[in-house]
């Protein structure tokens, strides 16, 4: 029997929180451990809860989900839980503030129930999330931001240097949105082997993720934000 998959709800808004719970404890293969209103009481519930999927809201008072994301995946024990974060179409430079700190991926508030719990049950197996609707603007506007000299709170982006020809492939195909099934069928190997390369690129990049990957790729320019089999080619996993 497979294992429930264990969610922590955290929103501000007591309408959208209480809705989110509803839904998922009606939900078979789901258990809500927990709910929070606010970054800090979210940190503090994941230390003691230790979920498998935290759905995180972005703009909160006190400790915004941004920084509390962080701080989560900072403190986490192994295995550390996915971050799925809750937004709105017009806050695409928080998304990607998300992503930056260790986030799996992002939906949309409005997302229906179905794709909600899609989305936790893609997070909660180890997948990253993104909507292609959202993630080409996302990638294109802050990919610039992050390369524009006034930047001066960003840290530079790692070098792929260290990375071997096969580990520079594997993360260009990742930006591009492709699965670990997909990649393995477009290189001729194994996934077992596409999961090795990923893991390696995320070690020597000191990366936590491989949505900070993605982000990775497309801040170095690895993967250019609206070129062909690029932003526009990501699928929607839902």
């Amino acid at each position: 029997m497979t294992a429930c998959i264990k969610v922590l709800v955290v929103d501000d808004q007591f309408l959208i929180r209480a809705g989110l719970v509803g839904l998922l404890r009606a939900a078979p293969g789901v258990e809500v451990v927990g709910e929070a209103g606010d970054g800090d009481e979210a940190v503090a519930l994941a230390a003691r809860t230790r979920p498998d999927v935290v759905l995180m809201d972005i703009r909160m008072p006190g400790m915004n989900g941004i920084t509390a994301t962080a701080q989560i995946l900072r403190q986490a024990a192994e295995p550390a839980p996915r971050v799925l974060v809750l937004t709105t179409f017009d806050l695409d430079e928080y998304v990607y503030g998300a992503l930056r700190a260790g986030a799996s991926g992002f939906l949309l508030k409005d997302s229906g129930p179905e794709r909600l719990l899609a989305a936790v049950a893609a997070v909660g197996s180890g997948d990253a999330l993104f909507a292609p609707s959202v993630t080409r603007r996302l990638v294109e506007a802050f990919a610039r931001q992050a390369a524009a000299p006034d930047e001066e709170a960003c840290e530079p982006p790692p070098d792929l240097g260290v990375l071997t020809l096969r580990e520079v492939e594997v993360l260009k195909l990742i930006a591009r949105g492709l699965t670990n099934a997909d990649i393995a069928e477009r290189l001729y190997i194994s996934e077992a082997t596409v999961k090795t390369h990923l893991n390696r690129t995320m070690s020597k990049l000191d990366l936590d993720s491989r949505a900070q990957a993605v982000v990775v790729a497309y801040e170095t320019g690895l993967v250019t934000p609206g070129a062909a089999g690029g932003p526009r080619g990501f699928k929607d996993r839902l």
